[in-house]
């Protein structure tokens, strides 16, 4: 029986008994531990987004504004917010979502008095939370209604309740279509070099009781020659106005895939992950990572190219599922706060 709650929520702003303190799962530890850390140093929450230990576009735009909260709240000094949250902000460039929560917080406290500015940031965080799982809830009821009975799913990296505040993007839509019966297993891929497929995504769902297989990334296109995936879902770090979209390196070659097997190919995501300030996924800065994720023990003569990310063409895209609906790349401008 499918049972979301099994999952435990991916970070926890606590602001119980007068104290203030973001209590996160150290992802880096799991399947082996699950170990749940609590700091009230906006610094460490910067080192965990840095580090893996939050990851996932939505939970580090929540954690990000979390610091800064922190920050605040921690007897912060008004001359170095400007400083420290183009600090938070960019302590990973790809995902949106950090820089849109850094820039939402500090739209929340212009113009106020700097000794409200703690409670106000608090609240927001809070509120943050409580609209990031409702948003992934609508996207899995919009998503869960592009899938058939008995469908078996293929996903690639993390895009569940441990990369969101809770119940995820892309595996949002598996456990909504789970809970109507519609899902016959879902195929993880292992998701090289950090291995997010292999040690999150296999151990979320394997503990909320959804059917899971596990699966090299170079076996994706065997898979699909038998005709065994009806699907694939991945989530997202940055979407373009014109449905271009990055997400963990690999989702590209899927997307090719897909298209040649004739699978169709969707992108879960909030509409916080769409930058419609750039025009297509060439404007997208790709995060490099350090070689000793790939090649531990260095040989003499050899380096590595490590990107974090790659960008899907549009033109592989089948759908992008939002809590708006379910669009066409094409039609995403449609969504555009300038437009609306």
């Amino acid at each position: 029986m499918v049972d979301i709650n099994r999952i435990p929520h991916s970070l926890e702003f606590m602001t119980e008994k007068g104290r203030v303190a973001l209590s996160y799962i150290d992802q880096r530890k799991l399947p082996d531990e699950l170990v749940i850390e609590t700091t009230a140093d906006w610094k460490q929450v910067v080192d965990a987004i840095q580090t893996l230990a939050v990851r996932g576009a939505p939970a580090i735009g929540i954690a990000g504004a979390a610091a800064l909260a922190l920050f605040v709240t921690n007897n912060g000094v008004q001359s170095d917010l400007e400083r420290v949250a183009e600090e938070i902000a960019t302590a990973r460039p790809t995902a949106v979502n950090l820089r849109w929560a850094i820039s939402r917080s500090l739209e929340e406290i212009k113009g106020i008095d700097w000794s409200d500015v703690p409670n106000k940031l608090i609240n927001l965080v809070l509120r943050m939370e409580a609209e990031d799982e409702a948003t992934n809830r609508t996207i899995g009821h919009f998503g869960a209604a592009l899938l058939g009975d008995g469908s078996n799913v293929l996903t690639h990296c993390n895009a569940g309740s441990l990369a969101t505040y809770f119940y995820g993007t892309a595996l949002g839509i598996v456990y909504c279509a789970a809970e109507q019966g519609k899902i016959n297993r879902v195929f993880a891929d292992e998701t090289r070099p950090v291995g997010q497929g292999a040690r999150l995504t296999a151990w979320e769902l394997a503990r909320a009781g959804v059917p899971v297989t596990l699966i090299c990334d170079d076996m994706a296109a065997s898979l699909m020659a038998q005709g065994t995936v009806d699907a694939v879902l991945v989530g997202a770090d940055r979407i373009a106005r014109n449905g271009d979209t990055a997400n963990k390196i690999g989702t590209y070659g899927l997307a090719v895939l897909a298209h040649e097997h004739g699978i169709p190919f969707y992108v879960a995501a909030p509409r916080s992950t769409i930058d419609f300030d750039l025009e297509d996924g060439s404007q997208i800065i790709i995060e490099q990572r350090s070689p000793e994720e790939v090649l531990q023990h260095p040989i003499n003569g050899v380096d590595v190219w490590n990107p974090a990310f790659d960008v899907t063409p549009a033109c592989y895209i089948t759908g992008i599922v939002t809590e708006a609906g379910v669009f066409s790349p094409s039609d995403l401008t449609s969504l555009d706060p300038a437009v609306l």
